[in-house]
């Protein structure tokens, strides 16, 4: 992509920015935030559209209202992107992207969790409000292993903050008798129309001590991105559920899905298909394939 058109891509999305941010900010003080959960969902696909990412999905995601803890792996910042592209939802993020120029701002408006992981007992805190969030029928993404990775290989989920699936269960007292544990991985397959090699990696993967402005710079000059987003099987969680178990259950299958993604094997059953069909019935914005560079397959 030519510097010239690069400019003017970005020059296009700050202006949609621009629009977009007043709404969105009275939708969250003053609403009841549904235009704020819709808002982002719009700026993200207009990122991916003038940067040419193309997603597919498979899988079965959570049906529209249905709370979801999303446990994912991390490659990229592109990864709040593409996820932020499908529907509404929220991140949980550690407490320094808060105060980083303008992706603070953005993690703000997407109503980002932010945990200090410096500070003890700040687990148990965001546990309560992710749990409320949870209970109260929305979807919240956790990075599980706590970093990013080349996206080739995935690093132990941490548990502790799939105790938030049990705050959830307390909050909900008009008969919440479970939690959907939602296995997700990110699989980033392809550039330019071409599998990505391990070289290109770094075009894509910002992971280790990587500085960000050339890794940005790469991301804008490459051509095309081809990624496949994979919803596992749900776990379902109950007040007697061991979070740890659970949580290893989470990876094995996210870990599944990403070896089956990057090998080019088909990761959707028969079975999944029809829930998927199912869900498209019932109005679940997870199914949508009417946005640019997003399909489901």
């Amino acid at each position: 992509m030519a510097r010239i058109g690069i400019i003017a891509r970005m020059m296009f999305y700050a202006l949609f920015f621009a629009l977009i941010v007043g709404p969105h900010v009275l939708s969250l003080r003053y609403g009841r935030g549904r235009l704020a959960g819709r808002l982002p969902v719009l700026l993200h696909r207009v990122f991916l559209w003038l940067f040419s990412v193309r997603v597919i999905q498979s899988g079965t995601p959570p049906r529209a209202g249905e709370g979801a803890l999303v446990l994912a792996n991390h490659v990229s910042w592109l990864d709040i992107v593409v996820l932020g592209a499908l529907r509404p939802l929220s991140f949980v993020a550690k407490s320094e992207i808060a105060g980083w120029p303008v992706i603070g701002t953005f993690a703000r408006l997407q109503r980002t969790v932010f945990i200090d992981r410096a500070r003890r007992g700040a687990t148990a805190t965001v546990n309560s409000m992710i749990g409320e969030r949870l209970a109260a029928g929305e979807l919240v993404v956790l990075f599980a292993e706590g970093t990013t990775g080349d996206g080739l290989r995935l690093l132990p989920f941490r548990s502790s903050l799939v105790g938030a699936a049990r705050e959830a269960l307390t909050e909900g007292t008009g008969g919440l008798a479970r939690i959907r544990l939602q296995p997700l991985a990110l699989a980033y397959t392809g550039r330019g129309g071409l599998p990505l090699t391990r070289i290109e990696r770094p075009d894509v993967a910002w992971y280790g001590d990587m500085e960000l402005a050339p890794h940005l710079d790469l991301f804008a000059r490459r051509g095309a991105i081809d990624l496949h987003v994979v919803w596992g099987a749900p776990i379902a969680f109950e007040p007697g559920t061991d979070r740890k178990v659970a949580t290893a259950q989470a990876e094995a299958a996210v870990r599944r899905s990403l070896r089956d993604a990057l090998a080019g094997r088909p990761t959707a059953t028969a079975g999944n298909r029809a829930a998927e069909a199912a869900d498209r019935q019932a109005g679940n914005e997870g199914a949508d394939v009417s946005a640019p560079g997003i399909a489901a397959v």
